[in-house]
């Protein structure tokens, strides 16, 4: 198993090492394997209010420049949310506080630890205030050779309430070669991404006070503030959350599968494999197969993967993928939008070097907007995506279902279309020049 850097999590003074690091001294030992799992760790409760959703939204990228963020930025919204993947704050303060010290059977450095997966299921969505109670064991402890991986599972209550589950996946260096198995049916495994382009990018940029924020929701850890402590860890500069890039990515997933609605979002599993500096650019590639969303992240500024075998589970889509239009939606366009991302899917990278834009398409009927498209044609490999840009598309073009279907078909000029009121244009009306030649290129009929 690749172990990368994930954020320490288990001691506030810890040792990090990255891939391929040599192993230590054989002072790391498991004195009882068998005794120590299953062992449970001391109940932890974590009390909160709404200020500490809104602290983790800001502190995973959350702005008040998207208008759809202000549900997890404002208690006074009517859809006032707590973000999914907020689940892992009251679990961690069951491994911060020195859990693992208690365990029977197990004597490991805690400055040789490294968090190298996490997955958190929702049972059901967060509240966004109240008392919670978490409850962790070792769920197993694997040999990896240069290392040992303890599964630790926690589960975390409202009363008696189970709200979610989280899984951590603990890598200690040098406390390998104690002759125990590799893998276990017990591990939340990670899921390789399909071979081919992914059906949407997403593009974020943390700021150089990013891990600053984030560690506000309560990893302390001077990993990711203090210079002289990251600079004895090997690093130039402290390094962002392996957790705060983990909410980066589920958000984009959020936004782009979800319609950014928390009731959809079941689960999510990501393996940490290097690091982060705040400031750098995260991208989110997405690959969405059924209800699964399959996701890696890479640092834009190096194309260095940072979260692999990742994935996030959602509960049944309330709008069907680009692959398969809304039947009985009576849009005949829905099936030019289809043939559409069939194309992108086999000339993506060409048609992104020729356009470099993002559309906007609103369909309307019966003077009513029926649906909403976004062409990608700038980043990765082109996509395209039922909804509404997440940033500021280049141009957006405003017509009717019926209108459409003229213009694609070559019956209605566009620029016939344009002045006599049937096609509205937002944005740099110049870019439908491309689109044109996009449309009658790519969506024959």
């Amino acid at each position: 198993q690749e172990v990368g850097v994930g954020s320490p999590v288990i001691s506030s003074v810890v040792h990090v090492a990255t891939a391929g690091s040599t192993p230590v001294a054989s002072s790391l030992l498991f004195f009882s394997q068998a005794l120590a799992v299953g062992q449970k760790m001391p109940p932890s409760t974590f009390t909160f209010d709404h200020t500490h959703c809104i602290l983790y939204a800001l502190g995973v990228g959350m702005s008040t420049k998207d208008p759809d963020h202000l549900r997890f930025l404002y208690e006074g919204d009517q859809d006032f949310s707590c973000l999914p993947t907020f689940g892992v704050i009251p679990s961690q303060s069951v491994l911060m506080d020195g859990g693992l010290s208690s365990v029977p059977g197990l004597n490991i450095d805690l400055t040789q630890v490294l968090h190298g997966e996490q997955y958190l299921e929702l049972y059901k969505p967060l509240p966004t205030s109240g008392k919670l109670v978490s409850e962790a064991s070792i769920a197993d402890i694997l040999d990896k050779g240069s290392g040992a991986v303890l599964l630790l599972d926690v589960n975390t209550y409202s009363g008696n309430e189970l709200v979610c589950f989280n899984q951590f996946s603990v890598f200690v260096v040098g406390a390998g070669g104690f002759g125990g198995k590799r893998t276990s049916e017990k591990a939340k495994s990670p899921v390789p991404p399909p071979k081919r382009a992914p059906d949407f990018v997403a593009i974020d940029s943390t700021t150089k006070d990013q891990a600053a924020l984030y560690r506000l929701s309560g990893d302390w850890n001077p990993l990711h503030i203090d210079p002289s402590f990251a600079a004895m860890g090997g690093f130039k500069t402290p390094i962002l959350h392996g957790l705060c890039s983990f909410g980066f990515a589920a958000r984009h997933v959020l936004k782009h599968f979800a319609d950014n609605d928390p009731s959809r979002f079941k689960a999510i599993k990501v393996r940490f494999v290097k690091p982060v500096f705040p400031g750098q650019s995260l991208q989110t590639e997405m690959w969405k197969e059924g209800n699964r969303v399959h996701l890696q992240c890479k640092v834009q500024e190096t194309d260095a993967i940072v979260l692999a075998g990742a994935y996030v589970d959602l509960h049944g889509p309330s709008e069907a993928s680009p692959e398969s239009p809304t039947q009985g939606s009576g849009l005949h366009s829905e099936l030019v939008f289809a043939e559409i991302s069939r194309r992108i899917k086999e000339m993506g990278a060409e048609l992104v070097k020729k356009v470099n834009a993002v559309f906007g398409w609103e369909i309307t009927k019966d003077g009513k907007t029926a649906a909403q498209w976004t062409i990608d044609l700038k980043n990765g490999a082109g996509s395209l995506q039922r909804g509404s840009y997440s940033g500021a598309a280049d141009v957006t073009f405003t017509v009717s279902d019926e209108d459409f279907m003229e213009v694609v078909q070559g019956k209605l000029n566009p620029q016939k279309a344009f002045f006599s009121g049937k096609l509205k244009v937002k944005g740099n009306i110049m870019l439908s020049q491309k689109l044109e030649v996009i449309l009658k290129d790519y969506a024959k009929l």
